[in-house]
C-alpha cells in the first residue's frame, strides 16, 4: 500500500508548498475510516483511495482535489459523515467528497435505474465544481486496473459505461491520458481477442522494420537542428483502442493503415511550432487532407496542436503533433490544467479552458429534455465527435460536429433561425439543408416567418441542440394537433350515449386519469393514449353495455330482405358492411342473423355448414340513414397529416366514432377510422377524398379478425 511519505514525495514535486499537515491528517482520517475493510481483491481498502489520489497527483492538483481524493469513500462507506468531514476539513473538501458521493451512489443505481436518467444527474451535479468529476475519473480509472477481481458480468457491464459515458468525458474535458488508458481497459475486457491480434501485429511489424520509431525520432530532431529550433521528440506507436477503432472506422485491413506510428515534437514558443512545421515538411512529403491546424483554431476544450500526417523513413507514414509545452499540458490533463500548480504555485495556464461554460451551456439546452435517452444521445453527440470550424456572413467562427450540415449551423446561432430555416447558402452557392459543411466554409441561412420544422430535419442533423430543437417543436405542433383531434373525439364519443362535451364533463376525466388540466385530456386522446370509449367509460360507466364496449349506433332492427317478418339481421362486426355491400346472412342460434359482406374472411368457417347461410339483401327503404364501418388509411407521419385527414372526412358529412393506430412508426403510420356512412357510395366518396392527399400513400375497407371467436360460436 502506498505509504504517507510516497504520497507527500509524489505532490512535493509539483507543489513544494503543499500543506503537509492537511495532507497527513485526511491520510491518518481515511485510514481510521476504512480500518477493517477489504477489496475484493484482498488489499486493504484505503489501497484505493490512495491510488485515486496518486493518479491526481500526476494531474499536478491542488490539495482540496488530493484531499478529497482520500476521503471520496468515507461518507459513502464508512460511519464518516458529512459533519465529520467538515467539521475536520472544512465546507469546500466536504462539498466536494459528497458531490463524489452523489455520483457513486449514481452508479449504484444504474444497475437498476436508465443509466440515461443518471447521466442527466451526473451532469447536474459536476457542473457545480469539476473538481468532483477529475476525483471521479481517477477513481474509474483505478476500479478499472483493478477490476478483475469482479465477477465478469460486472467487468463487462463496468467496461461498457465507461466506453460509453467516462471515456468520452475524459476526452471532452481534454484529459488525454486517462481518455485513453479507460479505452484501453475497457477494450481488453469487451474485445480481448481483437486488442490481442493487435499488438501482435504490432510485434511482427517491429521484427519487420526493426522498430522504425528510434530511427524517425533520430531524422526529425537531424532536421529541427538544421532550421535551429531545439525541441523535445517523442514517438510512439498508436494505442490498441485507436488503431482498432480506425479499422472499423475506415473499414480497413491492419497493414494498410497508413498513420500507426506516431510523432510529437514540443517547441518553446508558437512561432517555433510552424518553424518546426516547415522543417518536417521540407523534409518529408505531406500526405493530402491529413493537416489540421488546432493552434490557430483551438478544440472547444482548448486543445492546442498541429496534426501532420507524412512519408517517413521508408514511406512508412506517420502522424507529426507539433505544440509548445504550456499546449502539451493542456493536451494532456485538459481542465485539470485549470487548478495545476508549479513550483509551488498555481500555474495560470494560458491555453487552459474551464469548461464550466460548456457545462452550463449543456444545462441549459438540453436539461429540460422529456426523454432521457434523447439527452443520453445529445450528450453523445456532443462528446464524441470532431470539430469544423465555419464562419458566418460576418466572419463570426462557428464550431460544429463533423457531419454537420446548415441546419446545424443555424440553430448553433438561434433556435428560432433553426425553426424558421427555409434555405441556405455554403460559401455564396445556393446549397440543400443536408449538405455536410466542411473546414472554412462560409454559412449564410435563409429564414420565413411562419416556416417551422419538419421531421424529417431530425434525419439531416448530427447536433445535439439541433435534434433536441426539433423534437420539441414536433411535439409542440402535434400536441396542438392532437388536442384539436381529441375535442372531435371527446365530442363525438359523448353524443353517442346522448351526452354533450362540457368544460365540467372533461375537469372531472382529467382528475379522473391523473392527467392535470383539461387540455391533457384531448391531447391524449388524439394521441390515443386514451380511447373515447375510455373517457365515457370514467364518466358514464353505467352506461357502457355488458360487454365493455360503448353504447354503438343501433344495427339490430335491420329487416333486412330474406328474412322473415319478425326476423331481423345486424351487420357483422367483423366486416361493417354497408348498404351497397352484397351480403350474406348467416343463422345464430338464439342470438338472429349476422349479416356479412360476401368477401368477409371469416365466412369461410361456415363454408361445411350450408344450413346457416340466408340470402339477403338490403331493404329498399332504409330506416337507418347510418351505418358503421371502418377504414385503413396509410399515412406520412408528419405534423398536420391526421388532422387533415379528420376534416376531409368531416367534409363529407361522415363522423368519426373512434380511431386506433394498427402501426406507428418514424416514417408512417396506419390509422383505422371507425365511420358513421349512408352507404357504399358514400364510403367510396370518403376514401377518394382521402387518397388523393398528397402525404396518403393508401386508404382500404377495413376487416377484423377479433371477432372470430364469437362468430365460430354461432354453430351451437
Amino acid at each position: 500500500m502506498l505509504s504517507f511519505e510516497d504520497l507527500i514525495e509524489d505532490i512535493k514535486k509539483y507543489n513544494p508548498n503543499t500543506n503537509t499537515r492537511l495532507i497527513n491528517d485526511a491520510y491518518d482520517f481515511g485510514l481510521a475510516a476504512h480500518d477493517g475493510q477489504m477489496r475484493k481483491s484482498g488489499e486493504p481498502f484505503f489501497s484505493h483511495p490512495l491510488q485515486v489520489a496518486k493518479i491526481l497527483t500526476n494531474l499536478k492538483l491542488d490539495d482540496a482535489t488530493i484531499v478529497t481524493a482520500l476521503l471520496h469513500d468515507t461518507i459513502e462507506d464508512t460511519k464518516r459523515s458529512f459533519s465529520d468531514v467538515s467539521q475536520k476539513f472544512g465546507g469546500e473538501v466536504a462539498n466536494l467528497v459528497d458531490g463524489v458521493t452523489k455520483l457513486s451512489n449514481l452508479e449504484v443505481a444504474s444497475l437498476e435505474k436508465k443509466q440515461a436518467e443518471n447521466f442527466r444527474k451526473l451532469i447536474v451535479a459536476i457542473s457545480k465544481d469539476l473538481r468532483v468529476l477529475l476525483v471521479k475519473l481517477a477513481d474509474r480509472l483505478h476500479n478499472m486496473r483493478t477490476i478483475k477481481a469482479v465477477s465478469y458480468q460486472r467487468q463487462l457491464d463496468k467496461a461498457n459505461e465507461t466506453m460509453d459515458i467516462y471515456a468520452p468525458l475524459a476526452g471532452r474535458m481534454g484529459i488525454q491520458s486517462i481518455r485513453d488508458e479507460l479505452e484501453d481497459l475497457s477494450f481488453r475486457i469487451l474485445n480481448p481477442e481483437g486488442r490481442n491480434s493487435i499488438i501482435r501485429r504490432f510485434l511482427k511489424l517491429k521484427k519487420e522494420s526493426d522498430d522504425l520509431i528510434p530511427k524517425i525520432m533520430e531524422d526529425i530532431e537531424s532536421q529541427l537542428t538544421s532550421v535551429g529550433v531545439k525541441a523535445l521528440v517523442s514517438g510512439r506507436e498508436k494505442k490498441p483502442y485507436s488503431i482498432w477503432r480506425k479499422i472499423q472506422d475506415k473499414k480497413q485491413a491492419f497493414y494498410k493503415l497508413s498513420d500507426i506510428f506516431g510523432f510529437r515534437i514540443i517547441t518553446k514558443n508558437e512561432q517555433e511550432v510552424y518553424t518546426a512545421l516547415g522543417a518536417v515538411h521540407s523534409r518529408w512529403s505531406a500526405v493530402p487532407g491529413r493537416f489540421k491546424d488546432y493552434v490557430s483554431q483551438p478544440k472547444s476544450n482548448g486543445y492546442r496542436s498541429i496534426h501532420t500526417t507524412v512519408s517517413g523513413r521508408d514511406g512508412k507514414r506517420v502522424e507529426v503533433q507539433i505544440r509548445t509545452k504550456e499546449m502539451h499540458e493542456v493536451a494532456e490533463t485538459g481542465v485539470a490544467a485549470h487548478w495545476s500548480y508549479r513550483d509551488g504555485e498555481r500555474f495560470e495556464n494560458p491555453f487552459a479552458v474551464d469548461p464550466s461554460g460548456w457545462l452550463k451551456r449543456i444545462s441549459e439546452e438540453f436539461i429540460w429534455v422529456d426523454n432521457s435517452d434523447d439527452f443520453l444521445e445529445q450528450m453523445k453527440l456532443e462528446m464524441f465527435q470532431d470539430k469544423v470550424f465555419c464562419f458566418t456572413p460576418k466572419g463570426e467562427v462557428v464550431k460544429l460536429p463533423r457531419g454537420a450540415t446548415p441546419l446545424d449551423f443555424a440553430y448553433s446561432i438561434h433556435t428560432s433561425i433553426g425553426d424558421s430555416c427555409v434555405g441556405s447558402e455554403v460559401d455564396g452557392r445556393k446549397a440543400p439543408l443536408w449538405t455536410r459543411l466542411k473546414n472554412g466554409q462560409s454559412i449564410k441561412i435563409v429564414t420565413a416567418n411562419g416556416q417551422k420544422p419538419s421531421a424529417s430535419w431530425e434525419e439531416m442533423v448530427v447536433t445535439g441542440r439541433a435534434k433536441a430543437s426539433i423534437r420539441k417543436s414536433i411535439r409542440e405542433e402535434r400536441r396542438i394537433e392532437d388536442v384539436k383531434l381529441g375535442k372531435e373525439i371527446a365530442r363525438v364519443s359523448l353524443e353517442r350515449i346522448g351526452k354533450k362535451l362540457t368544460e365540467n364533463a372533461v375537469r372531472i376525466a382529467a382528475k379522473k386519469f391523473g392527467l392535470g388540466e383539461a387540455e391533457n385530456v384531448f391531447s391524449a386522446l388524439g394521441s390515443v393514449q386514451i380511447t373515447g370509449f375510455d373517457l365515457v367509460n370514467s364518466l358514464y360507466p353505467e352506461l357502457i353495455n355488458s360487454q365493455n364496449a360503448p353504447l354503438s349506433i343501433e344495427q339490430n332492427s335491420i329487416n333486412f330482405i330474406g328474412l322473415s317478418p319478425h326476423s331481423n339481421g345486424s351487420p357483422a362486426p367483423c366486416c361493417q358492411p354497408v348498404p351497397g355491400d352484397r351480403i350474406v346472412g348467416i343463422g345464430q342460434e338464439n342470438r338472429g342473423v349476422a349479416v356479412h359482406a360476401i368477401d368477409c374472411e371469416l365466412l369461410i368457417t361456415f363454408e361445411a355448414k350450408p344450413n346457416l347461410w340466408l340470402d339477403v339483401r338490403w331493404p329498399v327503404e332504409d330506416a337507418q340513414p347510418a351505418h358503421s364501418t371502418s377504414i385503413e388509411v396509410t399515412m406520412v407521419n408528419s405534423v398536420g397529416v391526421l388532422g387533415r385527414i379528420c376534416t376531409l372526412i368531416g367534409e363529407q358529412g361522415a363522423n368519426i366514432i373512434d380511431l386506433k393506430f394498427n402501426l406507428r412508426k418514424p416514417d408512417f403510420y396506419k390509422t383505422v377510422f371507425e365511420l358513421t356512412v349512408r352507404d357504399l357510395k358514400h364510403v367510396y366518396n370518403i376514401m377518394t377524398s382521402i387518397e388523393v392527399d398528397i402525404d396518403v400513400s393508401e386508404v382500404s375497407r377495413y376487416r377484423s379478425l377479433d371477432n372470430e371467436k364469437e362468430v365460430s360460436k354461432t354453430d351451437g
